[in-house]
């Protein structure tokens, strides 16, 4: 089994959000899986294997533990799976996770770029009840600096954080997080990341700026470009921040400027009679071989 690492949501190396990928994984334990993940040390790696129900299944590992789902890991897998002919690329793929099965839309530009949307779950969300001043303490801010006309929520669209609204773009150099306190500051949900988020971007074309600090349970400080946090912030901003009242629109999500690998994620909006669908593109690039497992 070959060991590959991929940049996702950018399609220059050394951008976007780093992930590891096996493409042959049917043999490995879940045990397997996590060890290769601790060794890797990505915030994500993902395993591909057949699915008697999909196109492909896949898992996702931290180097603590197992997500449920992930963006970029999904990105970077399938790009994998297609590079090296494991996956034969059409118009609409299946793959089954941890939350269901998920529709993947395959298209190329016209440089041969390989573009993946990427169906999300159903957005939820749930309330933050704890201290707004530990909370801004926690990723080295002041309370002052938390906005005030949005609210700050859990949400998920497969994965749970806490989308935190955030005043101003010049706070997120200053960002300086505290992993391990988040567990007591988010007594709803123990598990979750932090993900602030603001509507100053750096470009004019992006509609949000965001960074996205773990878990202290995954192993890892901060995911440079996330694609789960973004889709749930593209049905917060439906939700609690726009007046647009169209049945479907997009959002351009940026992120990982302040840790120097650039990259954006497109979030697709559908309004439903119950909540929202939502579907992320993105893209994924071979940066190497990281090895083999045998």
């Amino acid at each position: 089994m070959r060991i590959y690492h991929y940049d996702a949501f950018s399609n220059i190396p050394g951008k976007g959000n780093p992930a590891g990928v096996v493409i042959e994984a049917d043999a490995l334990t879940t045990e397997k899986m996590q060890g290769i993940a601790e060794k890797i040390g990505f915030n994500e790696t993902a395993f591909a294997m057949k699915s008697e129900v999909a196109d492909i299944q896949l898992r996702y590992f931290t180097p603590g533990h197992e997500m449920n789902l992930c963006g970029h890991g999904t990105m970077a897998a399938i790009h994998a799976l297609i590079d090296h002919d494991f996956l034969n690329e059409k118009g609409e793929i299946r793959v089954e996770t941890k939350v269901g099965i998920l529709n993947v839309k395959l298209g190329r530009s016209e440089h041969g770029r390989v573009w993946m949307t990427m169906q999300q779950a159903m957005p939820v969300f749930e309330a933050f009840l704890g201290s707004r001043a530990d909370l801004a303490k926690s990723i080295g801010l002041v309370e002052a600096d938390l906005a005030e006309e949005w609210p700050i929520m859990y949400g998920s669209t497969g994965t749970w954080t806490l989308l935190v609204p955030i005043k101003k773009l010049a706070s997120f150099a200053k960002m300086n997080p505290n992993n391990d306190r988040f567990p007591a500051i988010l007594q709803e949900m123990p598990h979750a990341s932090v993900h602030p988020f603001c509507v100053e971007t750096f470009d004019y074309s992006a509609t949000m700026h965001a960074r996205h600090f773990s878990s202290p349970y995954s192993g890892t400080i901060e995911d440079p470009v996330t694609g789960t946090a973004s889709g749930v912030m593209g049905a917060y901003y439906a939700e609690y921040m726009t007046d647009n009242i169209d049945k479907s629109f997009e959002i351009i999500v940026e992120q990982g400027m302040e840790v120097g690998r650039d990259g954006k994620v497109v979030v697709h909006v559908e309004r439903l009679d119950a909540g929202y669908a939502i579907e992320v593109t993105g893209t994924a690039v071979l940066v190497g071989e990281i090895g083999e497992y045998c």
